[in-house]
Parts: C-alpha cells; sequence; structure tokens
C-alpha cells in the first residue's frame, strides 16, 4: 500500500474514533436531506445544489426534472360582467290640479271663490267637456252671457281658468280652458279657522250641486233606459272600521273608481256615459266616545 492511501485510511479512522466529528457530520447530512425531502425549495440567494455538487443552469434543471402539471381549471371560465342597465329616466312630477296631483287650496279666498254654485258648474263644464266661451258656460250655469264672464274672471283670478290662447284673437268670443280638474282642501283642527270655515263653505256647496244634479235624474229617470236605470241608484251601508283601515278603504275605492274615470274620449268603449259619483265615509258616533 502506499504512503498516500496508508495516510488516507489512517484518517478516515480518526474521524470514525472522534465522536464529536461524526455526530457533526450525521447532523448535516440528515439537516440536508430533511431540507430536499420536505420543501424541495431554494430560499432567495441560496443554491438547491447538493454539497460538492456544481450549480446548474436553468436550462439544464428545466431538461431534467420534471415539471409540475399545471393546475386544471375548478371550473367554468367566468362570464365576462354584463353591463348594468340605465336607470329609467324618473317621470316628471304631475301637474298640480291634475287627477294625479290633486290641487291643495290653503287660501281662504280661494275656497270662498270657489264655493259657488254657478262658478262650480262652470269649472266642472270646462274640465270635463273642454274649452268653451262665456256663451257656452252661460247655458250650463243658467246665467246671462255678461254673469258668466264675470264668474269666470273670479275663477281665473285664482288660477282655476284662463283664456284659451288658441281660440283666436277677438277676445269677446275667446273660449276658456281649466286649469285645475282636481282639488283637496282640509279642516283640520290645528288651521286656521277661516280656513277652516272656507273649506266647509265648500263642501256644502258642493253639497247643494250633488243634490241639484241627482234632483235631475230623479224627475227623468223614468225616461232613461231599463238598463240604465237598474245599473243607477245610491246604496247605503255601515262599517265598523279603525282609523288606518278606513283610509285605505277609501283609497282602494278611489283607486277602482279611477279607472273609469276615462276624462278623454279617445278612452271611452262605445256607449259609455257620463255618470255622478260621491263617497261619503262619515263617522257615526260622538267624537269623545270610547270605542
Amino acid at each position: 500500500m502506499s504512503l498516500a492511501r496508508q495516510a488516507k485510511q489512517h484518517r478516515r479512522t480518526e474521524l470514525a474514533a472522534d465522536p464529536k466529528i461524526r455526530r457533526v457530520y450525521c447532523e448535516v447530512l440528515v439537516s440536508q436531506l430533511h431540507f430536499h425531502s420536505m420543501s424541495f425549495t431554494v430560499p432567495d440567494g441560496e443554491s438547491g445544489a447538493m454539497p460538492g455538487e456544481q450549480e446548474r443552469t436553468a436550462p439544464e434543471r428545466e431538461a431534467t426534472e420534471p415539471s409540475e402539471p399545471e393546475p386544471e381549471p375548478s371550473g367554468p371560465e367566468p362570464e365576462p360582467d354584463e353591463p348594468e342597465p340605465e336607470p329609467e329616466p324618473s317621470k316628471p312630477e304631475p301637474e298640480p290640479g291634475s287627477t294625479e296631483n290633486p290641487l291643495e287650496i290653503t287660501d281662504p279666498r280661494a275656497l270662498r271663490a270657489l264655493a259657488h254654485p254657478a262658478r262650480l258648474a262652470i269649472l266642472q263644464h270646462l274640465a270635463l267637456d273642454g274649452p268653451a266661451t262665456a256663451t257656452e258656460c252661460a247655458e250650463v250655469a243658467g246665467l246671462s252671457p255678461s254673469a258668466c264672464s264675470y264668474h269666470l274672471r273670479a275663477l281665473a283670478r285664482y288660477g282655476f281658468v284662463d283664456e284659451d290662447p288658441s281660440g283666436g284673437v277677438d277676445r269677446r268670443h275667446r273660449p276658456w280652458r281649466a286649469r285645475v280638474v282636481s282639488i283637496t282642501g282640509r279642516s283640520d283642527h290645528d288651521r286656521p279657522a277661516a280656513l277652516r270655515a272656507a273649506s266647509r263653505l265648500l263642501a256644502e256647496t258642493m253639497q247643494v250641486r250633488t243634490e241639484e244634479v241627482r234632483a235631475e235624474y230623479l224627475d227623468r229617470e223614468a225616461e232613461y233606459p231599463p238598463d240604465w236605470q237598474r245599473a243607477a241608484g245610491w246604496s247605503q251601508d255601515v262599517l265598523h272600521v279603525t282609523a288606518a283601515e278606513l283610509d285605505e278603504v277609501r283609497h282602494k275605492m278611489q283607486a277602482i273608481l279611477a279607472e273609469y274615470r276615462r276624462l278623454t274620449r279617445e278612452d271611452r268603449p262605445p256607449g259609455a256615459r257620463r255618470v255622478h259619483v260621491i263617497l261619503d265615509f262619515t263617522p257615526w258616533f260622538p267624537p269623545d266616545a270610547d270605542a
């Protein structure tokens, strides 16, 4: 055996005999095995080569090491988001005084101006039958044309009617048109006394007008066709409800009637005629009575 081989063999024997050196050598090997068998990653700035092994280039590693399979998609590809629909343009607020937005009158003078049988008849005629001259309105109100012109000007002063600009140049024969077809007025206890008094005056005048329309029908009831006599008439009933329930009933009845209002001729079916309807929900108990 050569001297070099004898020296090398002697060195191995010393390493095996020294327990400290043997323990360090084994720990290094275990550490390397643990690292490579568990994580298979190389921290930044460190090499993944084994001790004593030359670092391979990236192309070399890709050629020898198996590549990891690409993950399969877990589900269908998401569809592109659909554009959100554009918001619908808001509808304009109904004009005050229309059927959709009744005009609330808070001026006692306006209520008193309207609380006249002839003026109510004129306003109803213009609202239901369209523009008319003072002479034409006089036939409805039972007045002279000059008196009717006075009442028309009084209604115009508070915005209930105005002159129709499309009716011609001659103001003596220019028709008038209604600017208000639906009104409302309240007489709440917290409102001024003058407003409550004017509201009651208007309600009483409207009641008189209603009785006139009914009296005219009763005077000629026998002349109407049998089917109209059967369909017409009035009914009376009694309800036991709370205030909220009564308000609900009133709104439901108004909604039903609105379906048949048909103020324009184009909306009316053949054979449709005008019928006067009144809803009167009157509390039938003393205000201080217990429920």
